[in-house]
C-alpha cells in the first residue's frame, strides 16, 4: 500500500511539472512532518491559486506535502501576499504517517532581486497510521523567483 501511495505522489508531481514550470523554488526551514528542512516549490495555478510543494529528508524518513493554496491574495502592495491551502501530507518512515495539512501564511517578494521569503503555520490532522491532530509547526520559506530580472 505505502509503494501504491507513494506512485501516486510521484506520477502526479511529474504530471504537474509537465504541466507548469516551477515558479518559485527553495528551501523550506521548520517541522516538515518530524524533518527539519525541505526542499520547498510553487507551482502558479492562475492568478490568485496555486500548489505549494514540499519534499523533505530526514531521520523519519521521506516527507512530502503538496497543498492547494486556494487563496493567494496581495496585501495592500503588490510584492506582499498572504496565502491559505489545503492538501495531503504522507511520511515514508516510521512511523507511517498519512493525513492532511493545512497552511495560512505571509509571504514577501523583493521587487529589485528574484526572491521570495515566507513564513507559515501548518496545522495537520493524521488519519494513517494512527489518528490525531497536530497543532502544526511554524515554517520558514525562501525560495529563488524564476522569471525575474
Amino acid at each position: 500500500m505505502k509503494k501504491v501511495i507513494l506512485l501516486f505522489f510521484v506520477f502526479s508531481t511529474m504530471m504537474l511539472w509537465n504541466r507548469t514550470n516551477a515558479q518559485e523554488l527553495g528551501l523550506r526551514f521548520g517541522d516538515v512532518l518530524g524533518n527539519n528542512v525541505a526542499i520547498d516549490g510553487v507551482f502558479s495555478l492562475g492568478e490568485f491559486s496555486r500548489v505549494h510543494g514540499d519534499v523533505s529528508f530526514g531521520d523519519r524518513g521521506v516527507g512530502i506535502e503538496a497543498l492547494w493554496n486556494f487563496v493567494y491574495r496581495p496585501l495592500g502592495q503588490e510584492a506582499f501576499h498572504w496565502y491559505a491551502g489545503v492538501g495531503p501530507s504522507l511520511l515514508l518512515g516510521d512511523p507511517f504517517i498519512l493525513g492532511v495539512s493545512g497552511e495560512i501564511g505571509l509571504e514577501y517578494t523583493f521587487r529589485e532581486v528574484p526572491l521570495s521569503l515566507s513564513l507559515d503555520w501548518r496545522p495537520r490532522v493524521n488519519i494513517v497510521e494512527t489518528t490525531d491532530f497536530v497543532p502544526g509547526p511554524f515554517g520558514f520559506n525562501i525560495r529563488y523567483v524564476f522569471g525575474r530580472n
